[in-house]
């Protein structure tokens, strides 16, 4: 089944006629598009491998459902770097360490902007944020501020109390239901975003105790899923930039607009409920503080509009929230799934933290073996399967294959996590494969890029890094973990659910056992 077809029986529109409509549409408008981007990228590409394509769709009925699957597949066909067309779009993908280090590092700048997005021109205020914008000044001066007011080391180091005291709280709620099974992919969605909001908004939206308050009753985290699966970077209307009514007749278009309400009415709320209190000086001033005073000064070094600062508030909510809460789930399924490492990494917990009911951050230099466990489900279940689309802004070469501009390009992060090339019994979860290694996940080694490199890697790294390693660690202090009976590790459900982030679709359902202190 074609990708297109997928997507108009996802969203209802199952009527013959309609897919015969939208069809002929594509036939008529886009076989001269093709035609003139054919013969500009021929000549260019003429080595470069890939699966053949049919008319007007290209290969986009070889993505299906977890495209970063299919991707893998064709790439254990036809090599590390080979070429799709995407409906309109010529399409690069790499699936080796060797070529995402020339792509994110010997042709860093020429690849350094993002394709234009529909679902994220709608949900970034025309993709004034700091992951969607194309490279600009804008772009260059929103991220330096985001680093130096929010993800430097200084600043993530200040915010240690937060994590320590949302991590405390995670055990409680855990304890909370201590009697029965326990659904953690929820107690863990609550933490990641309270240690978010509380730094990022300086409010805290879970209420304190096991029910979630407004975090709940907001519906955050369904508006986080939707906004995972909107910008997955493979909606059919993307590939077909000539005709934008696809948008709307697939139904992406309504989900797009009933999204940015959501989120635009809780940015609303919170910038006035700010602009309400007294202001705030020093110490006291959070991150909205800080954006809302830039946008005061108008003209100022990083002149900010109203839309800006709410753009940026949504990146720093929706991926400081998904990315945390997503290794956390994968971590804590991999664990109980493997009972040998989870009682092995409890041990080395345990002796660190000692007689203590709480785990502080600094005890987490010294758990190795836990750091190995979190870069081995980097490895095996990288937050972003494949990496945020990037553009070729001149003419490039990589693996000796001549790539032209306005060439998208696509980074398999999960297929190069999975290379035999790089990593010997790469199906198999093995922390101790990291401790005797100097590999890291901070985009210096291409072996292991779940955040990316170079300039459009992900800033908050440090700032993810933190949140996951206290609540991981204040997890394996406090309780034993076990599956509830009968419920074998084969039996759990390991389906993705495939957007710009991949957590599992079904909850992880564990049972927790205080440990005796």
């Amino acid at each position: 089944m074609n990708l297109l077809h997928q997507l108009i029986m996802d969203e209802g529109y199952l009527l013959p006629i309609l897919a015969a409509t939208i069809f002929l549409s594509l036939s008529l408008l886009s076989l001269k598009h093709l035609s003139n981007q054919n013969s500009k990228c021929t000549t260019g590409r003429k080595n470069l491998p890939g699966p053949r394509k049919l008319p007007i769709i290209g290969n986009l009925h070889q993505l299906g459902k977890h495209p970063h699957l299919s991707l893998f597949s064709l790439a254990q066909k036809y090599g590390p770097i080979f070429h799709l067309q995407l409906g309109e779009i010529s399409t690069v993908i790499l699936s080796s360490a060797a070529t995402a280090k020339e792509a994110m590092k010997t042709h860093d700048l020429a690849l350094a902007t993002r394709p234009e997005l529909y679902a994220a021109k709608i949900l970034f205020y025309n993709c004034t944020d700091m992951a969607f914008a194309p490279y600009s000044r804008h772009w260059r001066d929103v991220r330096k501020l985001c680093m130096l007011e929010l993800l430097s080391t200084t600043r993530v180091q200040s915010y240690a109390f937060v994590r320590e005291e949302e991590a405390s709280r995670l055990a409680g709620r855990v304890a909370e239901s201590c009697s029965a099974a326990v659904d953690l992919t929820k107690l863990l969605n609550l933490y990641a975003n309270g240690v978010l909001c509380r730094i990022v908004f300086g409010k805290d939206f879970s209420g304190g105790g096991g029910g979630g308050g407004e975090y709940e009753k907001f519906g955050f985290k369904e508006m986080l899923d939707e906004y995972q699966e909107l910008l997955g970077g493979f909606s059919v209307g993307d590939f077909f930039p000539s005709m934008e009514f696809l948008h709307a007749v697939t139904g992406h278009k309504a989900r797009l607009d009933r999204a940015f309400e959501r989120f635009d009415k809780l940015f609303c709320d919170v910038i006035e409920e700010r602009r309400r209190s007294s202001c705030r000086e020093g110490q006291n001033r959070d991150f909205v503080d800080i954006l809302l005073e830039l946008e005061n000064d108008g003209d100022g070094d990083v002149p900010l509009t109203m839309d800006n600062v709410k753009a940026i508030l949504l990146d720093m909510f929706a991926a400081g929230t998904d990315t945390s809460f997503i290794t956390l789930d994968w971590s804590m399924t991999e664990l109980v799934t493997h009972p040998k490492i989870l009682k092995k990494v409890q041990s080395e917990v345990r002796n660190v933290v000692g007689g203590k009911k709480f785990v502080s951050e600094n005890d987490l230099p010294h758990l190795h073996y836990m750091k190995a466990v979190i870069k081995e489900v980097y490895r095996l279940h990288p937050p972003a399967p494949v990496l945020l689309p990037r553009e070729s802004m001149a003419e490039i070469a990589i693996n000796g294959h001549m790539i032209p501009a306005k060439t998208r390009v696509f980074i398999n992060a999960w297929a190069i996590g999975r290379d035999t090339e790089s990593w010997k019994n790469p199906e198999e979860f093995e922390p101790e494969r990291f401790l005797n290694s100097d590999i890291d996940f901070k985009g210096q080694d291409f072996e292991l890029i779940p955040f990316g490199a170079g300039r459009r890697s992900c800033p908050a790294i440090t700032f993810g890094s933190a949140t996951v390693e206290i609540g991981l660690a204040q997890l394996l202090h406090s309780f034993d973990w076990e599956l509830p009976p009968g419920i074998q590790s084969d039996d759990l459900d390991m389906t993705e659910v495939f957007g710009i982030t991949m957590h599992r679709k079904s909850p992880l359902i564990v049972v927790a056992k205080p440990t005796e202190k």
